[in-house]
């Protein structure tokens, strides 16, 4: 059993949060660097091309590694990398093309890895709520982000939307916006692709 914390114990407390600026701290916040965030939203609206912005931004501060299980090292792929722009000099990202969540483990538990994991999606890890908790509470000082695919404005299936209520940051990608709750503060909507957003909002007026 775990002592319990007293009002000196919470106060002395000092978490390690990731100094957000500018556009992403007016949507997340300044985050910590453990625990579940989830981004969702169908196919076709800007989800991956939000998810790979927010790994160019988080190398920023920490090593980030990219677990494409959908569509590995693609065409689709090499473009969506390319058109973030990550710059031949960074050295904090890396892709990993399929690999399976026993080998993502045993990668983790290496000395110097990735701080922030983006695995994409939910849907192919084949993973339980239980076996998500799990692998968090396995790394309590890593940060974990699910892409998942959508059931109109939720994430689709039972594992992900309980991943949903567990997440200190949900996303909801449509039209190539973002919308955002964190725990963190934030909460302005984040545009991926102004233009294709305001195709889309012209579209629908």
């Amino acid at each position: 059993m775990k002592r319990a914390l007293t009002i000196a114990d919470i106060e002395h407390y000092k978490p390690k949060t990731l100094e957000f600026y500018g556009d992403w701290l007016d949507a997340i916040g300044k985050p910590e660097l453990t625990g579940v965030w989830l981004i969702w939203g169908d196919s076709g609206e800007g989800k991956t091309s939000f998810a790979m912005q927010l790994a160019k931004y988080l190398s920023e501060f920490v090593k980030v590694c990219y677990n494409s299980l959908e569509e590995g090292l693609s065409s689709s792929m090499k473009r969506t990398i390319e058109n973030v722009n990550f710059g031949k000099q960074n050295n904090k990202f890396l892709l990993l093309d399929k690999e399976k969540i026993p080998d993502l483990i045993a990668r983790l538990q290496r000395h110097k890895s990735p701080k922030a994991v983006i695995i994409d999606s939910l849907q192919y890890t084949g993973m339980t709520y239980g076996k998500v908790i799990a692998l968090k509470e396995q790394f309590p000082h890593k940060l974990f982000i699910y892409t998942s695919h959508a059931d109109s404005v939720e994430p689709k299936g039972n594992t992900a939307k309980s991943v949903k209520f567990e997440a200190n940051v949900k996303i909801y990608v449509k039209d190539y916006v973002a919308s955002i709750i964190s725990r963190y503060g934030g909460g302005k909507p984040f545009t991926i692709w102004a233009s294709g957003a305001e195709r889309r909002n012209i579209g629908n007026i």
